[in-house]
């Protein structure tokens, strides 16, 4: 019986793929390395990138079936970030307005004239109701506190307006003061 090499060659094969994948990623670290190094980043820059919304407003409010409402005087240091209606959705007509609070935490308008319980849980993903009330702009305005946001909630017989996000009671109570649903724009 002889020794036909393939024992050896099998080993000396899986040595050299080894060192031929080390070598490949060395190659690739190496040219992202370059690339970064290369293409011009600022990492001071603010990543968030604030929208007007005057337009969206305009055709929202001629389109719903109730008052749309949206912030009127808001200082400069809120920044609008995400808008958008949907005249008909699971939740019946909805309108949407994010933003980014002087602080950088989240807050939105959300409102619908679908089902109220279904709509706010969907919007505060999941937060609950804590039988407390904050007043603001002389209404009373339900709290709800989640893993994820928290919310005043406005139920009203035409529609439902939430105001929620990850930016703590007083900001989202600050933005629920502003909201108006008159012919006036708000910032953005």
């Amino acid at each position: 019986m002889g020794d036909d090499g393939t024992v050896a060659s099998t080993a000396s094969k899986g040595r050299q793929t080894a060192r031929d994948m080390v070598l490949s990623m060395l190659v690739i670290l190496l040219g992202v390395g370059v690339v970064y190094l290369f293409i011009p980043h600022d990492d001071s820059l603010d990543p968030v990138r604030p929208i007007t919304y005057d337009m969206e407003l305009v055709t929202a409010r001629r389109a719903a079936p109730y008052p749309i409402a949206a912030p009127v005087g808001l200082p400069e240091t809120w920044r609008a970030t995400s808008v958008r209606y949907r005249g008909q959705s699971d939740q019946g007509a909805v309108w949407h307005l994010g933003f980014m609070d002087p602080d950088n935490e989240y807050a939105a308008v959300e409102q619908s004239d679908g089902e109220p319980e279904r709509f706010v849980g969907e919007v505060t993903r999941g937060a609950e109701p804590t039988g407390r009330t904050r007043t603001v702009g002389g209404r009373e305005w339900e709290r709800y506190e989640g893993p994820t946001y928290d919310a005043l909630v406005l139920k009203e017989a035409e529609v439902t307006t939430v105001v929620t996000g990850t930016a703590p009671l007083d900001s989202l109570a600050q933005l629920a003061a502003a909201l108006s649903t008159g012919e006036g724009t708000g910032k953005g």
